[in-house]
This record gives C-alpha cells, structure tokens and sequence, in this order.
C-alpha cells in the first residue's frame, strides 16, 4: 500500500481568478515521470472555485471523467448538449471518447469544492457520453466498464467498519474526516494506493467519507 498525504499534491489553478486545484498525479506543468497513473487512474483532482470563477471551454479526448461535488453547485455545460447543476452527494460522469468540450463553473452563492478522476479507457475512441446520478445511496457500485472499473462511495460514523474491496488495483481517496486503513491513519486529501487488495477494511476515526476505486487493469 502506497500511501500520498494531501500536503504532496502538485499545487495548480489560477488563485487569481478563483481557481485552486490540488493534484495528486503528474499534471500539466507537474511532470513527474514516476507518477503519471495508477490502475486506470491518470488524475484525481481537488478543485476549488470560488463564486463566478470557473473553466471555460476545453477540449478533451480518450478519457473517462468522473466528477464528485464535496460542496456547493457545479454548473456543466458540454458540446453534446448536456447542462446540468452538480450538486453534493451527485456522481457525474463523462466520456470524452473521440473527443468533445466541455465547461465547469460555480454559479451559486457560495464555494464549491469537487473532486474530478480521470480513467484511461481500455480502448481508444468511440462515441462520447454523459451520465449524472442524483444522491447516490451509500455502498452503491457505479460501473464505468470503458475503464474496466467500479467506484465504491462509503459514508462511515466513527468506529464504523467497511471493507475495502479486492482488487489488481485499488485506489482510496479520502473526501472529508479521518479513516484507519489497514492500520494506517489517513485525512482529508489523502489517498492509498493498493496492489492486490485482499481482506482490507477501513474504519472511521471520525465520520468521513471515501471513493474507492476498484479496477481490473492498469
């Protein structure tokens, strides 16, 4: 189990404009050659926007991108002609496939905080599409079969126990409060890379909230 504390991630945004984003792999400007991916992951993204700021329209390609609203609204707009508002406790999904454009923005009165993953495809191309799931329920897989992967979102009170599932490669990411994963203690930001996950749990410190991703290949 690898463990990355949030004090590591690659600071981004534009904090000028409103934008502040934390990533906890190579991104952008942060080329790291020992760090582009793990499993299907290629970016799992902390991005604050401030009320008003936002991305304007960018292109992009060959890659599932799943979307997690810790707070606040988040306003999508694609070249495939969806529009919604994002909100806490919501999984948004799209698949850029052989390319499309999107924008991301906060409109609403206060900040807003989301969590953006990326996946690599087991194959290239196709037709885009988009997915919102309205207040996933607890322990609720969400397949994303392009990528050979599942998503787990676990909400835990503290001493409450779940298990991790097995997996070639699973990826843990802590959204809010504090977990102890296979005796490890793990915050906010904080994630877990885990090599043949098998008989793991994870346990809440204090309530929390968690994305585990459970994926076939890497």
């Amino acid at each position: 189990m690898d463990v990355r504390r949030a004090a590591e991630r690659y600071s981004g945004g534009d904090p000028a404009t409103g934008i502040e984003s934390r990533h906890a792999f190579s991104f952008g400007p942060h080329y790291d050659p020992g760090n582009l991916r793990f499993g299907a992951v290629v970016a799992c993204n902390e991005e604050r926007l401030a009320p008003g700021a936002g991305f304007d329209e960018h292109p992009h390609s060959h890659t599932e991108i799943v979307t997690w609203v810790v707070e606040g609204e988040l306003t999508h707009r694609d070249s495939t002609g969806h529009e919604t508002v994002v909100r806490r406790g919501d999984l948004q999904r799209l698949s850029s496939a052989g390319g499309v454009r999107h924008v991301e923005r906060n409109d609403g009165p206060g900040p807003l905080t989301f969590v953006q993953m990326w996946l690599a495809p087991l194959v290239p191309g196709g037709d885009p599409s988009y997915d919102l799931v309205r207040g996933i329920a607890d322990s609720t897989p969400y397949a994303v079969p392009r990528a050979a992967a599942m998503l787990h979102v676990r909400r835990l009170a503290a001493t409450e126990r779940t298990a991790v599932p097995d997996g070639a490669y699973v990826y843990v990411h802590v959204v809010r409060g504090e977990v102890r994963l296979a005796g490890v203690d793990l915050g906010p930001g904080d994630s877990a890379r885990i090599t043949d996950a098998k008989d793991l749990e994870a346990s809440g410190i204090t309530a929390a909230e968690l994305l585990l991703w459970e994926m076939a290949a890497g």
